[in-house]
């Protein structure tokens, strides 16, 4: 059964920046874990800094936090001609499988779309059958710091301007 969460801006719940580091460190210790190479403190201030790319975006069931994707304006170095991506994706394992993760993809879609992108892309070893669900594309397979990945790509649609005469749908109809 889907969830239904609100989805906003990082920015506006950087409280819940102290959670989701956590939540980066456990589920990427490779990366985020104390070995690794990243910072998940750092990534997420910056997804949560308000001034274009990256966008991060939070899932809520309530006030509480739930899942976090960003929209980066780079991911692969190899594909750096290509934007923007669907990256760091993560919801919380105990509401896994709930739609949770697809409601934040389509939000990255509207995002995209709002800065007038005409496509978005995500490299993945974990999410395919997420993004196939989507109606993602598999464009290509490769190997990329010794890790597997998939990468697809999705058209996204601008925003439509307001129709000539008002919000009013029916404005322009004759009679």
């Amino acid at each position: 059964m889907a969830i239904e969460v609100v989805i906003e801006r990082l920015a506006a719940h950087r409280q819940a920046l102290p959670m989701l580091q956590q939540w980066f460190e456990a589920e990427w210790p490779a990366w985020y874990g104390a070995d690794g190479p990243g910072d998940a403190r750092a990534d997420l201030q910056a997804f949560a800094d308000p001034g274009g790319l990256p966008i991060g975006l939070v899932a809520l069931r309530g006030d509480a936090p739930c899942g976090v994707a960003v929209l980066k304006a780079a991911a692969l170095p190899a594909r750096r001609h290509l934007g923007p991506w669907a990256a760091a994706g993560l919801v919380d394992p105990r509401l896994r499988g709930r739609g949770i993760g697809a409601q934040l993809l389509a939000a990255l879609e509207r995002e995209a779309a709002g800065l007038g992108h005409r496509e978005i892309w995500c490299a993945t070893n974990t999410a395919e059958s997420l993004l196939r669900r989507c109606r993602w594309e598999l464009v290509e397979r490769l190997v990329h710091d010794g890790e597997r990945l998939a990468v697809y790509r999705k058209p996204v649609r601008p925003p439509s301007p307001p129709a000539a005469g008002g919000d009013d749908p029916g404005f322009n109809r004759p009679g």
